[in-house]
């Protein structure tokens, strides 16, 4: 079952529940995978339409605008506004895979860099492409990225 398919099952079964937030979120979800579907075929791409790797990047971008959100309303004192938000964000996660640790990512960048054939801070991209390949909503590439910035310098 595609990531699309369990979007639209939860999405079903929180009608019959009347879980009014969750639907909220799952419908948000539903129809940002297919403005990305839309926008595919307006550029001409007529393929198999949104695959799981881009449905997880939808996913990840939201989840990110949401906690930008959450740290933007804690800051104003709107608590009310960031629980919302986190209460979204907890739908969201559940169609991402698990988050991977701090010693995970370490050996996920160690071996993006091996396999990237990185020496500097010149192949960052390759290092950084390697990684939202393989690992795309499993770890926060903004944090991600320092990491390999550091690692590359120290390499370098």
């Amino acid at each position: 079952m595609t990531l699309r398919d369990q979007v639209n099952a939860r999405l079903k079964q929180a009608m019959k529940d009347k879980d009014q937030d969750r639907l909220g979120t799952l419908r948000l979800i539903n129809a940002a995978i297919k403005d990305q579907a839309i926008a595919q075929r307006m550029n001409g791409d007529d393929g198999p339409g949104i695959n799981d790797a881009e449905v997880l990047q939808i996913l990840g971008k939201m989840t990110k605008q949401r906690r930008e959100s959450v740290r933007a309303y804690e800051e104003a004192g709107r608590i009310d506004l960031a629980e919302r938000e986190q209460q979204e964000i907890a739908v969201i996660e559940e169609f991402l895979p698990r988050q991977l640790s701090e010693t995970e990512i370490g050996a996920a960048i160690d071996e993006a860099i091996t396999a990237t054939e990185a020496s500097s801070i010149r192949d960052m991209g390759k290092v950084m492409g390697k990684l939202k390949e393989s690992y795309t909503g499993q770890m926060d590439f903004g944090a991600v990225g320092p990491m390999v910035k550091d690692r590359l310098c120290a390499g370098g």
